[in-house]
């Protein structure tokens, strides 16, 4: 009997400005395989990828960071959280690894972070891959353009957002829109609240939240960021997410037209349920976009 390929992954931390990054990083059995970048959501971290790593890793080379605030990453204490220094942290770390050329897998959290890396290194960005990682206006559901009006002064918005960072918070993102929630394994959500329950992590959340209006204003600039570089790209994405529904899919094309789109009936956290469906998708588009 023939086993496929299971990953070696490794685990360890680089310091990055005083930061003490974490990250999983897989093994393949080539030392010129294609590398990526796998950039997280929230409330998660790294371990979201462990699956993906699993089933790819042994033939691409996958590596997911923590970033501050998020997952076994040290920040210190005094650690200014704005989306600008997630952003920062992540440019450093990839430096430190001595990456010069990969394709970038950007969801939630991880499309603003990876796209300000985009166009500060347009020259890194051998490709995308893109699940419910929103860049445009039609991506934001009305609880979302709630969400992004909050701000520090307006009565009551810092319970709001705490009120999304308990258990049954978290657990809703996960299987919220699923079609087969059986298929959603509780461990993602529970990791996922210890992070939040450490002290200092939630106050974290609470500042990029009140943050992430910086992201839709720097939308256009992605957008032209796209249509000058026109990189390949893949979407993936989950058509019943709350918070980023699936015209955020289709506006891409608008700026990529080339791209190719997957649409998928599952919630926001789409490899949770999907992984088998998306993971061929992933490895055809890495095979595909990268040089031989």
């Amino acid at each position: 009997m023939t086993f496929p390929m299971v990953a070696r992954t490794v685990h360890r931390h680089v310091e990055v400005d005083g930061v003490k990054v974490f990250y999983r990083e897989s093994e393949p059995a080539r030392d010129d395989a294609p590398v990526l970048l796998l950039l997280h959501g929230f409330p998660s971290a790294s371990h979201q990828f462990r699956r993906l790593i699993d089933v790819l890793g042994a033939r691409y080379r996958l590596i997911a960071p923590d970033y501050p605030g998020f997952g076994h990453t040290e920040a210190p204490a005094d650690f200014d959280y704005r989306f600008d220094r997630l952003a920062d942290i992540t440019e450093g770390f990839v430096e430190r690894l001595g990456l010069t050329r990969f394709v970038m897998y950007v969801f939630d959290f991880g499309a603003p972070v990876g796209f300000r890396l985009a166009t500060r290194h347009p020259e890194w960005i051998a490709g995308l891959v893109v699940q419910n990682g929103n860049a445009y206006e039609e991506g934001l559901s009305d609880g979302a353009r709630d969400f992004i009006a909050l701000r520090p002064e307006v009565e009551g918005a810092e319970e709001t957002i705490r009120g999304l960072l308990t258990l049954e918070g978290t657990r809703g993102q996960y299987e919220g829109g699923t079609s087969r929630s059986e298929l959603v394994a509780p461990d993602g959500w529970t990791l996922d609240q210890h992070f939040l329950d450490v002290p200092g992590r939630k106050e974290a959340q609470v500042a990029l939240a009140f943050d992430y209006h910086s992201n839709v204003e720097l939308y256009g600039e992605w957008h032209e960021w796209l249509r000058k570089h026109s990189p390949a790209t893949l979407i993936t994405w989950g058509s019943n997410d709350p918070f980023f529904p699936e015209p955020g899919a289709h506006a891409y094309l608008r700026d990529v037209p080339q791209a190719e789109l997957h649409v998928f009936e599952t919630g926001h956290f789409a490899l949770e349920e999907k992984l088998p469906e998306i993971a061929p998708l992933i490895a055809g588009f890495l095979d595909r976009v990268w040089p031989s």
